[in-house]
């Protein structure tokens, strides 16, 4: 026991110290409160959220997941802060009652020699871990691309500050507790069942024993209740944030971006308009939960195809930054004024996400690969910070880059990205008998043909291919034709949430009166939208990607295909795979098809992006070290690298088919193939049946080829006139569709035009010389329209970068009326400067 004076001593100090610390956690939670309402329920089946909050925590698995080793350093701490609860409770009592557990009865016996090894094993694990943090090689773990915005804490080294201090509380807070348990069996004798106490009593002698165990009682005890004060602002608060994380984790998968209620009309109207996430309190709660949750591990950053390929985007530094600027809205300068700072009563933070938590560049880096969300060990959601401060840059600031400014007119006028005339939509079929659902109105299967498979030859190679495996499976089908459009998912990702509700909306109304049986897509993310998200709008279908399917034919015997010779490797799509969980059905069939699959070093949930994704595939990739397409087909390289005779890499979606077969390294590769697993199949059929020329011809259609004729008007007349669209003033009007699928257009003509210009980074429009502000410090009128025209081979590149614009759509019809199809290009306008808001095309 204590002494009488050192017990009233330390009652006073627990008194004061816990009232500090909850004091500390109370406010904590004020500023988690201040996000938004999320959508998403986070607190229904509580029992199942409980358990699995509980289950996830006890077994670590999530931590072990990709770093087994750090993970089982890390296990050691964690399973001894948990312990540890009993271990404070049981010490503290000792130094008030005249109480001791021994090592004669079973239970004594068996915490004592629980609380000895744990206290080993945790001393171990930190200096492991401090050691992998400031010595080894792998402290570059937590290190960031020079690119990448750090917030002010960040850079004067307070994560360092905060690691150490984390790090020397809990070697001192341990290792006193074990130097007291020595100093007691130094006084008791020794004990086999407390072989680390027993090997550090021999330190002490019966003169200084005493002192030593009054010392690890206030050393191990009293760090504690110091700490508590600080705990709240440290990463070590992930003890707690993290069990609380997974209690409310979403339900849904990493495909499914949450829904936004929008009414547009009263937004503009209103002084202060919001959608999307400007400021932290605009994020929903759970996100800044996140910020707390966050172990900043750098995981997220280690499997981000942005941050690998040399840009500015991190989803670490993204989350470390909020929990940076929350402590300082938190800051106090009297740590006993027992208050809570203004932004936690309600005042708003004074500055903007986009000012100290990611750049915009970065903002507009992201693939929404889902990767960050997968591999978090706290499930924390930095893609959909992202997705909400796109939908704020959209729909609220019009600042995204002005590639995107053709894909959205496309939707608008077309319903396509490519904003090609809607007529040609079901031109891909032209020589095979394909029936809408006018001609056949109950087919077994609707095959959802997508836009890229409508407009892109490349992708019109797996439609047709898909289509001859149904016939040669006499399976009943049917198509939309002329009835299908955009599902939005690009504009959705992109953060134009209107323009993917008018898509969407029209999908599901058209969708609900087929009332089809089962959708198939070719596309991962149509099968995406139209199989999840739709659901949010009344749309529930049971969809199939083209290789569930079409494995589902093989296992019925419907299909026969014989292996070739070639050597096979397969790409997993992010919108395939990792957000829909589809990793063996096209492996199944590749297995059918050749005797030699090895797997990419990066597969299934760990697979690497294309760089399609998140609407990257109608922009030009930010400033960076490479392309993410060339780090993936390099990828593709070294795994065919040792292989004889055809080479051939797989895929199951468009986007990255046309993304990894237009990607430069690909043209030093010419021996390696890319097809879609449909195209490989119908080879494995044809060999089967012993045809040597296909029944059906599977090239793409020709005659959809954009022309002067058929191309829709991509962006205003005064957006051509200040050369804001890629190649608008070109005479090819292929310079209108993005590189790789213009490369892809041209190839298929027997006089092929130029090549596209080589695709450029896009790059954030510099601080203004005479504000020294950047787009984003800026109003909407303190920017000017202005953009310099792309670069050709007759033209030298200018010498500016071109500016990010707002996006305009055309103007509202005062009568309901259909899309005009534009023929021929409209005569130019005098261009006007005015900066205008976002305003939606009105629709009766």
């Amino acid at each position: 026991m204590l002494p009488l004076p050192q017990k009233i001593a330390f009652l006073l100090f627990a008194l004061l110290t816990l009232a500090l610390g909850l004091e500390g956690f109370y406010r904590l939670y004020l500023r988690i409160r201040r996000g938004t309402a999320d959508p998403e329920s986070r607190f229904n089946n509580l029992p199942r959220r409980f358990v699995y909050a509980l289950v996830t925590t006890l077994t670590q698995q999530r931590t072990f997941k990709k770093r087994p080793t750090i993970g089982l350093f890390h296990s050691f701490i964690f399973y001894g802060f948990v312990f540890y609860g009993l271990v404070n409770l049981v010490d503290a009592i000792e130094g008030y009652l005249p109480f001791t557990v021994s090592s004669e009865n079973p239970l004594g016996a068996t915490y004592n020699f629980l609380a000895d090894i744990i206290s080993f094993l945790v001393l171990l694990g930190v200096v492991a871990l401090v050691i992998r943090r400031f010595a080894l090689p792998s402290r570059h773990d937590f290190r960031f691309n020079p690119r990448t915005l750090l917030h002010k804490d960040v850079q004067h080294e307070k994560i360092t500050r905060d690691s150490l201090m984390v790090s020397g509380f809990i070697l001192f807070h341990v290792g006193s507790r074990a130097i007291g348990a020595g100093a007691k069996i130094a006084i008791e004798g020794p004990d086999s069942l407390q072989p680390f106490a027993t090997l550090l009593s021999h330190l002490f002698t019966p003169a200084n024993a005493e002192f030593f165990r009054i010392f690890g009682y206030w050393g191990a005890l009293g760090s504690v209740l110091a700490f508590l004060a600080y705990f709240p602002y440290t990463k070590h608060v992930h003890i707690f944030m993290a069990p609380a994380k997974y209690l409310v984790a979403r339900e849904l998968t990493s495909g499914v971006l949450p829904s936004v209620s929008i009414n547009l009309e009263a937004e503009m109207e209103s002084e202060s308009p919001q959608i999307g996430a400007n400021k932290l309190e605009d994020l929903a709660w759970p996100r800044l939960l996140d910020a707390y949750a966050c172990i900043q591990c750098n995981r997220c950053q280690d499997v981000c195809p942005a941050t690998a390929t040399g840009k500015s985007l991190s989803p670490a530094a993204l989350e470390i930054n909020k929990r940076m600027e929350l402590n300082d809205l938190a800051a106090q300068k009297n740590p006993f004024a027992f208050a809570a700072a203004p932004f936690e009563k309600g005042t708003p933070s004074p500055n903007p996400l986009l000012k100290f938590a990611i750049t915009p560049e970065a903002a507009w880096a992201c693939t929404t690969c889902g990767a960050c969300i997968e591999v978090c060990p706290t499930q924390n959601e930095q893609m959909l910070d992202i997705i909400d401060i796109r939908r704020n840059q959209v729909m609220i600031e019009g600042e995204f880059p002005s590639q995107l400014q053709s894909a959205f007119r496309g939707m608008e006028r077309a319903e396509n990205p490519w904003g090609i005339n809607h007529e040609q939509r079901v031109a891909w079929a032209d020589g095979l008998n394909v029936k809408t659902t006018d001609e056949n109105p109950a087919p077994d299967v609707l095959y959802w043909v997508g836009c890229a498979a409508s407009y892109d030859p490349q992708a019109q190679k797996t439609a047709r291919a898909f289509v001859e495996l149904l016939n040669h499976a006499e399976v009943n089908f049917a198509v939309l034709g002329k009835k299908e459009c955009c599902t939005g998912d690009s504009a959705r990702r992109a953060g134009n949430e209107y323009l993917y509700r008018q898509l969407a909306d029209k999908n599901v109304s058209t969708l609900n009166a087929v009332h089809p049986r089962l959708i198939v897509a070719s596309c991962p993310h149509c099968m995406n939208s139209i199989g999840h998200e739709y659901k949010q709008i009344g749309g529930d279908y049971k969809v199939m990607h083209h290789t569930e399917y079409l494995e589902t034919l093989v296992a019925n015997k419907k299909l026969t295909a014989t292996p070739g010779e070639a050597t096979i490797t397969y790409h997993d799509p992010c919108y395939l795979g990792r957000h829909n969980g589809v990793y063996d059905a096209p492996r199944n069939l590749l297995n059918i098809l050749s005797n030699n699959t090895p797997e990419l070093p990066r597969n299934r949930e760990n697979a690497f992006c294309c760089g399609a994704g998140g609407a990257q595939f109608w922009k030009e990739e930010e400033e960076g070290d490479q392309r993410i397409s060339d780090n993936r087909f390099r990828e593709a390289q070294q795994t065919l690298a040792s292989a004889t005779g055809e080479k051939i890499l797989a895929v199951g979606c468009p986007f990255c088919k046309s993304m990894l077969g237009s990607t430069p390294t690909k043209a030093d590769s010419e021996d390696i193939a890319i097809k879609d697993v449909a195209e490989l199949l119908l080879e494995g059929v044809r060999r089967a049946k012993g045809l040597t020329t296909p029944t059906v011809d599977t090239k793409p259609v020709h005659e959809i080829r954009p022309t002067t004729q058929n191309l829709v008007i991509l962006s205003e007349a005064p957006e051509r006139a200040a050369g804001e669209s890629k190649g608008a003033q070109s005479k090819d009007p292929e310079s209108a569709i993005p590189a790789p699928v213009a490369q892809n257009l041209s190839a298929t003509t027997t006089n092929p035009p130029p090549p596209a210009p080589e695709r450029k980074k896009w790059q954030p429009k510099p601080a203004s010389p005479a504000t020294g502000k950047s787009p984003t410090q800026s109003s909407a009128q303190e920017i000017t329209q202005t953009e310099a025209p792309e670069p050709t081979e007759m033209q030298p590149p200018p010498a500016a970068t071109p500016e990010r614009k707002k996006w305009q759509p055309k103007a509202p019809a005062t009568t309901a009326s259909p899309a005009p199809t534009v023929t021929e290009a409209e005569p130019t306008p005098t261009p006007t400067t005015e900066r205008k808001k976002w305003q939606p095309k009105k629709t009766d």
